[in-house]
């Protein structure tokens, strides 16, 4: 995209919970970093054309796997802050304590350290996570509706927004998201998820 745009990119590091902010006050031009697309952010943002579909995801221990969502009451489930798994709870499970971390690596190593039951987020981050870390299993593997990842720009900074959404179509052309994903997140993957499940190629959801 960069390339296309004829600049060099400068990579700014962003926490789930800021990712929003970030735009808002001008520290980046373009947020590409597992932002799920919803009707929230939608009011503080302007979303491209998807590149990626998600559901939210629940890993545990193996020795204890939580494999339905009623196995959470009265136990302790950890997520992000900022984060849909966040909003999804606690919307539709408020029984269920939270315990919230501004950093995914926090959250996970509060996982680690037996300080929460299970943790919560995208079923493609916890799905990779479970498969570098042997002693647990992504038992929940779709909470919810299936949602989009895309990238968002400040609201209103349409030409930028046209932009990507005309590369993100052009590079659809060339099947270049699945070809990516096959290059980057199947050595991680494997077996345990379908390009054809997690790809959005050319913006078109199907």
């Amino acid at each position: 995209m960069a390339k296309d745009l004829g600049v060099k990119p400068k990579y700014v590091s962003v926490d789930a919970a800021n990712r929003a902010e970030f735009l808002i006050s001008n520290k980046v031009d373009i947020t590409l970093a597992n932002f799920t697309v919803t009707d929230e952010r939608k009011k503080q943002v302007d979303f491209a054309l998807p590149y990626m579909k998600v559901s939210i995801g629940v890993v545990s221990p193996k020795d204890k796997v939580i494999k339905d969502v009623k196995e959470l009451e009265g136990k302790t489930l950890i997520v992000t802050k900022g984060t849909t798994a966040e909003t999804y709870f606690e919307k539709n499970y408020p029984n269920i304590k939270l315990q919230k971390y501004d950093q995914y690596s926090d959250a996970y190593q509060a996982l680690l350290d037996g300080r929460g039951d299970a943790f919560s987020t995208d079923n493609t981050e916890v799905l990779a996570w479970a498969l570098e870390n042997k002693g647990y299993e992504v038992g929940i593997t779709s909470l919810g509706d299936p949602d989009t990842i895309a990238p968002a720009v400040q609201k209103g900074n349409k030409e930028l927004l046209d932009f990507i959404n005309k590369d993100i179509k052009k590079l659809g052309e060339e099947n270049f998201f699945h070809k990516d994903y096959e290059k980057t997140l199947h050595p991680t993957y494997g077996d345990s998820a379908k390009a054809d499940d997690l790809v959005v190629e050319g913006g078109e959801v199907k």
